[in-house]
């Protein structure tokens, strides 16, 4: 790929990023941090008990996130799949029920970063799963499913691009 090429492609993750909610996007980077170790998240992201509680919480449900990496199906056996979503489907339960993610599309581009680009395929299947889990709040619910547009769910195939843009906290956004 060109220099002019991969520039294109992370300003166009930069772009779709910059259109989550502020929400959303501070979710996003507090999950990064968490899900790649890149900081103590309670020192960066805890501004209050119950925010420590939620990072708490966090970490636990990415506990399995490192194994995970390497479950990701290769050969697209049912086996590899099965053992695959389930892992999947817990922790982007977590996600969806914490209402910290309001659309496919961000939960799409928190997971490809958290997982790898060769996950892409599986994602819509483990957003839909969770999604409709008792513990999403039916109206959240409604939400979330009306997010995952026709292509998404219908794509013939996925890219196997890796993401570029890695967004991170930074001190003078977050603290205003």
């Amino acid at each position: 790929m060109t220099l002019a090429t991969t520039s294109a492609m992370t300003i166009g993750e930069m772009r779709e990023f910059a259109g989550f909610s502020p929400s959303e996007q501070r979710y996003i980077k507090r999950s990064l941090d968490i899900g790649m170790a890149r900081c103590d998240a309670f020192k960066l992201w805890g501004r209050s008990e119950a925010e420590n509680t939620s990072i708490r919480r966090q970490y636990v449900a990415y506990q399995d996130l490192k194994s995970l990496r390497s479950l990701v199906p290769q050969a697209g056996t049912i086996a590899e799949i099965e053992r695959f979503i389930g892992k999947l489907v817990r922790m982007a339960a977590h996600d969806l029920a914490s209402e910290n993610v309001s659309s496919f599309s961000a939960f799409r581009f928190l997971y490809e970063r958290l997982l790898g680009a060769e996950a892409r395929p599986y994602l819509p299947a483990g957003f839909c799963a969770a999604a409709a889990l008792p513990m999403i709040r039916p109206e959240h619910r409604k939400i979330l499913l009306q997010s995952l547009s026709e292509a998404a769910a219908t794509a013939p195939g996925w890219s196997d691009r890796a993401p570029n843009f890695y967004p991170q906290y930074i001190e003078d956004v977050e603290a205003a």
